[in-house]
């Protein structure tokens, strides 16, 4: 297949890039705003300014599918009003242009896959599947303007699929890398009341999941991609402690991760308790299911 990923620089458009190109079966264009262009790892790179629909049409036209992976960094900074508007342009604006320039193809893609979040859900501690309604604060608002996109485009394309990703985990980035930094320094502990659920995914288990479901003909529809095993704040990081040999003492007040953070600190504090029902009936394999064997496994590998 011919695969063009928007958002394939970072961190899980990379992963599905190696992941498509590892069987050996599939061509894969990044699209990048970057100055870059040519072949880069077996991948073709190529300009786009995520805004452009006539311009994007001309490179998708053709293809066999279109990966929408686009998104400003929830973490990278406080949540300003300025960064809220990255936050909800570089999603929502991005994924509209897609959706009109997949409406314009001579020869549209057979899938459409389109990102989107576990914030889907807002904030609660009871178990949610992909039948579940949306949540009501912003992030999850968010989220719905995130996923009509998808929904525009479903008369056009044979399949649309849309994954509400967890958090990944993944040694260089991420959540690790920002938790494992105060471990480093035996200063690990939870955060907040420690109750709050992460629904998590392993890096290889998400780029494994969106090749399987770019490839399964049947798939199509809502899929959250998350680890069937969530867990509570406090446990997550007792993991984390146990796997890089550190103590697990130091609680890190709510109060002060609202000072030092804003907004931004929901992402810390509050979480969901999300189910991959839909991915498991289609008969996925998760290779690390449960938390502690994917922690092992990511820092067993040399940095």
């Amino acid at each position: 297949m011919r695969v063009v990923i928007m958002g394939g620089s970072g961190l899980i458009g990379q992963a599905l890039a190696r992941e498509l190109i590892h069987t050996g079966q599939h061509q894969v264009t990044i699209l990048s705003r970057g100055e870059f262009t040519g072949e880069r790892a077996g991948q073709l790179w190529l300009h786009w300014d995520g805004l452009s629909a006539a311009t994007l049409t001309s490179l998708i036209d053709g293809q066999d599918a279109v990966v929408n992976l686009a998104g400003e960094n929830l973490g990278a900074r406080r949540w300003s009003w300025q960064q809220k508007e990255r936050i909800f342009s570089s999603r929502v604006d991005v994924s509209q242009a897609v959706a009109q320039a997949v409406k314009t193809c001579q020869i549209p893609p057979a899938v459409y896959v389109q990102a989107s979040a576990v914030g889907y859900y807002g904030i609660g501690e009871h178990p949610v599947t992909e039948e579940s309604t949306a949540g009501s604060d912003w992030l999850a608002g968010v989220c719905r303007e995130w996923e009509k996109a998808g929904a525009e485009i479903a008369q056009t394309v044979k399949r649309v699929v849309i994954v509400r990703t967890g958090v990944v985990l993944e040694r260089n980035g991420g959540i690790l890398r920002q938790l494992s930094l105060p471990m480093q320094f035996c200063l690990g502990g939870p955060l907040g009341s420690g109750k709050q659920w992460i629904s998590w995914i392993h890096l290889e288990d998400e780029a494994a999941a969106l090749r399987y479901l770019i490839e399964r003909e049947t798939c199509q529809g809502i899929y959250n991609l998350t680890a069937p095993q969530p867990v509570q704040q406090r446990e997550f990081g007792r993991c984390l402690a146990q796997v890089l040999h550190r103590p697990y003492w130091l609680p890190l007040p709510g109060w002060a991760l609202k000072l030092l953070l804003g907004e931004m600190s929901t992402l810390a504090l509050e979480g969901q308790r999300v189910l991959p029902q839909r991915l498991q009936q289609a008969e996925f394999s998760f290779q690390y299911p449960e938390l502690c064997t994917a922690l092992q496994q990511i820092y067993s590998r040399h940095p």
